[in-house]
């Protein structure tokens, strides 16, 4: 084998198979195609509610991972560079980084009865909360939103309207 060939074959990034994190596929040589234009057409088209609606592994964990990387305090601009989404400045100015991002995934909450999942998702609901705990020093927040807020981080849930006012 030639040493160009061999060098070309070294180059080729890697197929993305079970990766699910936007992040990683921008920085650890994974091949990508560009959806970002997905981002543009969201904020054109937002409703109350968007529904994403795809086959099995087609990119919906994906596509969310990369609005959360979008849109969350602190996104790092670098990921978007050379993509689509980039090129519009005035829209990344503006809503690159600014939100708060709740992203729970359900794909690991399952029980064997109904109390069991019902206590996974409780779990997954309240580390989700516990990662935003900066919100805590928001002056956006009343008191007593804070002290909610600081009951679901701490998995103290009280009754059952507790999680489902929270996802509110």
């Amino acid at each position: 084998m030639s040493a160009e060939r061999h060098i070309i074959m070294d180059e080729k990034k890697k197929l993305p198979i079970g990766e699910e994190f936007f992040r990683n596929i921008r920085t650890k040589g994974f091949y990508y195609v560009d959806k970002t234009d997905f981002i543009s057409e969201l904020l054109r088209t937002r409703g109350s509610v968007n529904l994403f609606t795809r086959p099995r592994r087609f990119g919906k964990t994906l596509n969310l991972d990369m609005l959360k990387s979008f849109f969350e305090i602190g996104a790092d601009a670098g990921l978007f560079e050379g993509l689509k989404i980039a090129q519009e400045k005035e829209l990344c100015q503006q809503y690159m980084g600014k939100y708060p991002v709740v992203s729970i995934s359900l794909k690991d909450v399952e029980g064997e009865d109904f109390q069991t999942a019902y206590d996974a998702l409780c779990t997954v609901v309240s580390e989700e909360a516990a990662r935003l705990d900066f919100l805590m020093e928001s002056n956006r927040l009343m008191e007593y939103e804070k002290v909610k807020f600081e009951r679901l981080a701490e998995n103290q849930l009280e009754k059952p309207s507790d999680l489902h006012n929270s996802l509110n």
